[in-house]
């Protein structure tokens, strides 16, 4: 049977895991497995493995119990090898980078900031900003434009609004970086201009979350702030 593999710890990590259980119905037993100084948490892996609700709440739960004790290297769903024999020898052959990883996360959890922009808002700045986006808008609107302004000024506002979002995306970031270790920029999705993790270290948090909460109170209510954690530093693994 294949092995569902969750975290990567130190074989001296208390490793309290009576009171959790892994993916599957019935939920798996966890079980250890060692190599060194190096352990693996892993279970059975079920046959019909999918992202279901109940699944990946068991596997979060196994890594927010781990987390309680120490330092762990939490895994993302789904991982799986074919046996105990292929975790061992993974255990074995990568052990100084886990450790190594071990070490840079130690006393540390994951941040992760989305911000957003009301699309009115930025559009009404930058026709205020630009006399020439102005100028195309306002013959678009009376209809004396050519042809070509719409193209023209969509392609104008889109410049801009790259250019502004880049340097907001920029800023907040610069602002929060004195209180993480580290630092994983994923792309923006729907109306967002930043995606970002942060790895911040148990004795910044406080700094980094009135830092965030000062940085969102600056910029406005034509600006969305969501920050999510602390997390299992998956983005760090």
């Amino acid at each position: 049977m294949a092995v569902y593999v969750y975290s990567i710890a130190e074989e001296s990590h208390p490793l309290r895991l009576d009171d959790v259980t892994g993916v599957g119905e019935p939920p798996s037993e966890l079980r250890t497995v060692t190599a060194g100084a190096l352990c693996a948490v892993v279970s059975d892996a079920p046959d019909d493995l999918r992202p279901k609700r109940r699944d990946l709440n068991a596997h979060q739960q196994v890594q927010d119990r781990l987390m309680k004790d120490g330092t762990v290297l939490p895994l993302r769903f789904g991982l799986t090898a074919p046996d105990d024999d292929a975790v061992r020898a993974a255990l074995e052959e990568r052990g100084a980078e886990y450790a190594d990883r071990l070490r840079a996360l130690k006393g540390c959890a994951e941040y992760h900031l989305k911000v957003m922009q009301d699309e009115e808002a930025l559009l009404r700045q930058i026709l205020e900003a630009s006399s020439v986006a102005r100028q195309l808008n306002d013959e678009i609107r009376r209809g004396t434009a050519g042809p070509d302004a719409p193209l023209a000024l969509g392609e104008l506002v889109a410049q801009e609004v790259q250019a502004r979002q880049e340097a907001l995306a920029a800023g907040v970031v610069e602002a929060l970086r004195p209180f993480s270790r580290e630092e994983d920029s994923s792309q923006p999705t729907g109306s967002d201009f930043l995606s970002v993790s942060f790895l911040v270290p148990d004795d910044q948090e406080e700094l980094f979350l009135a830092t965030e909460l000062s940085l969102a109170n600056q910029m406005g209510d034509e600006f969305q702030f969501r920050l999510n954690g602390p997390l299992p530093p998956y983005s760090f693994v």
